[in-house]
């Protein structure tokens, strides 16, 4: 089981990411925001690409979900912390901080 505790922990272990607030959760970022943490610190979305996030909704139906809205439909996923692992959450945020590096070529539109 996955905490807030842990995704703040492993995505500033992550290369270049710095924390700030954001609206009402806190987001991660390097040259743009790739995860940002609910303030309840239940649930995080990260910023996947569409083929990522299918991939992790239909492989770990309990764990991920599109968002809402159009950013769900741009690659936005939502964790649910408590059924995630370390393991999982580690996965899911090298891929979403890989797609934030300054160097990186994004699949994101």
């Amino acid at each position: 089981m996955a905490t807030a505790a842990d995704l703040r922990r492993i995505a500033l272990s992550l290369e270049g990411t710095t924390e700030a607030p954001h609206f009402d959760r806190r987001a991660f970022r390097v040259k743009r925001i790739y995860a940002t943490l609910a303030a309840d610190g239940l649930t995080a979305n990260l910023m996947l690409t569409p083929d990522e996030q299918a991939l992790k909704c239909l492989t770990a139906p309990a764990i991920f979900a599109a968002a809402p809205n159009a950013w769900g439909r741009n690659g936005a996923t939502t964790v649910t912390l408590a059924a995630a692992s370390a393991q999982d959450l580690t996965a899911a945020l090298r891929l979403a901080h890989a797609h934030a590096l300054p160097n990186a070529k994004s699949k994101r539109a």
